[in-house]
């Protein structure tokens, strides 16, 4: 079995199964790939510095070391080691177990660990101790409420779960970058999105993964289930099936629909780009924009761009250019060629990054070079948000730019959709918010952008961190305020 597939190990060696990211020495070792490795150590002067040397030597970032059991002739200790790899945590294992006088007794791995049972689970608010109690929360008591609701039907939001509960919907077609892997593999991600609606913005998240991807079947089903939710967030499905989906849901329900991978992206993109153009000091109908990968994401980033007042936006794809000219497109991409229409001379990523002032990159890996960033205007700015390996590594790029950012959070400027989704989702909720519009998500990308004063502002620091504790209450105060003036409230905030 493959590291991640156990949490307690005997000392017996794993086959190795490799990750769909293949292992390369410029991934960094991050607590996402960390084990716990419990050794019993000969009690002689000078093992633990071998053991630590060892796991040093073999790339792996030593994070806590405790006694578990001190004996005269052995200590037990519990390591925990950062890796790159599946790969390279077993590497850093066998040659600890190649030590003479160690014994490696268990591996936990700390991500699993964390995932047993799931992240999120139900909790009682009210006490059941007493049989008054139980009566007033289950029968007879609780007809009397259920017969209030029948009576007035928008009770529901006052006196259930609806007000502060977001659905989180997933086909499992295109799931963080591991693609279309199926709805019970894609759990995890949409139980971890509840749990940043929670922990972030205190609104209540359940996971839904539906067994199909039709989109009729999909929108009949989160149809029939809305009246549990006050919002439906949308997640990793797939482009042209996500768009569908969404525009249907916005019509049939009279609550929020917003599919993040596209929104929440758009918004945070944009909330960057606001104080990235304060660093270079240029005005959003002035700059040229090239944005690679023209799926979900990139679409909704040009659409809002052009709605902020950008007027130059060039897209491309793996073929080049997406202009109307090209009759390889299909119906979304035909869309986007009519909506930017853009002016391009040659028909290559190169020959179109020529005096842009922007790229925006959601697509693949190493497609960006220096020559590409040398061609750009003036204080280039770079977005590679292709994860985990970015369209140029930020090494690479930051004597050609004046400001990068990128999606990991191994290095500045992280664009981060946790910016976005629970504050927004909060605001609407508590205004019961009939959609999202436009104009909210506008709003909430320029309190996103605003969270960080103009002293603070510098070019490795122009989006905030995803802990700070302003964010939320400052896009969700932004959000609820715009649903007001446009008359989209059902309650006052």
């Amino acid at each position: 079995m493959s590291l991640p597939q156990f949490l307690f190990v005997c000392t017996t060696t794993p086959t190795t199964t490799r990750h769909p990211m293949e292992e390369t020495e410029e991934y960094l070792p991050s607590a996402s790939n960390s084990i716990t490795v419990r050794v019993v150590i000969s009690n002689r002067p000078g093992m633990l510095a071998k053991v630590t040397s060892v796991i040093g030597e073999h790339g792996g970032n030593i994070g806590a070391i405790d006694i578990v059991r001190a004996e005269k002739d052995e200590l037990t200790r519990d390591i925990t080691i950062n890796t790159r790899s599946d790969d390279h945590a077993e590497s850093i294992v066998q040659a600890l177990r190649d030590l003479d006088g160690v014994e490696v007794v268990n591996i936990s791995d700390r991500t699993f660990l964390l995932h047993l049972g799931g992240k999120v689970e139900v909790e009682s608010k009210s006490p059941l101790r007493t049989r008054d109690q139980l009566s007033m929360a289950y029968t007879p008591g609780v007809a009397r409420v259920c017969e209030a609701i029948h009576e007035t039907p928008e009770d529901t939001h006052r006196l259930t779960i609806k007000s502060n509960t977001v659905a989180v919907v997933s086909d499992g077609t295109a799931v963080l970058g591991l693609g279309d892997i199926g709805s019970g593999a894609a759990l995890p991600v949409m139980e971890g999105k509840a749990q940043l609606l929670k922990e972030f913005a205190n609104v209540n998240g359940f996971p839904i993964c539906l067994d199909t991807t039709d989109v009729d079947e999909i929108v009949n089903t989160v149809r029939r289930i809305a009246p549990v939710f006050g919002g439906i967030n949308l997640e990793d499905i797939a482009a042209p099936r996500c768009f569908a989906v969404e525009e249907r849901l916005k019509d049939e329900l009279d609550i929020p629909v917003f599919h993040d991978d596209q929104h929440g992206t758009a918004v945070v993109t944009a909330a960057a780009l606001l104080n990235a153009l304060k660093i270079v000091e240029k005005d959003l109908d002035e700059i040229k924009v090239v944005t690679v990968g023209i799926g979900a994401a990139g679409t909704a980033v040009t659409e809002m761009f052009m709605e902020m007042g950008v007027e130059n936006i060039v897209g491309v794809d793996s073929h080049g250019p997406v202009t109307p000219e090209r009759d390889d497109l299909n119906d979304a991409k035909r869309q986007y060629a009519e909506m930017t229409d853009p002016s391009v001379t040659g028909d290559t990523l190169s020959a179109v990054m020529e005096g842009a002032d922007v790229f925006i990159g959601l697509s693949v890996p190493d497609i960006l070079d220096v020559e590409d960033l040398n061609r750009m205007a003036r204080d280039p700015i770079v977005f590679a948000m292709a994860n985990p390996r970015p369209e140029i590594m930020p090494e690479v790029a930051y004597p050609h730019v004046a400001v990068m950012a990128t999606g990991r959070s191994d290095y500045p400027n992280q664009i981060n959709n946790v910016l976005c989704f629970p504050g927004l989702f909060k605001g609407a909720l508590d205004c019961r918010a009939k959609g999202i519009t436009s104009e909210m998500k506008i709003a909430a990308a320029e309190a996103i952008a605003n969270a960080i004063d103009d002293q603070s502002l510098t070019p490795d620091y122009i989006i905030p961190s995803v802990f700070d504790e302003n964010v939320v209450a400052q896009v969700s105060s932004a959000v609820s305020q715009t649903a007001q003036k446009q008359g989209l409230a059902r309650k006052r905030t």
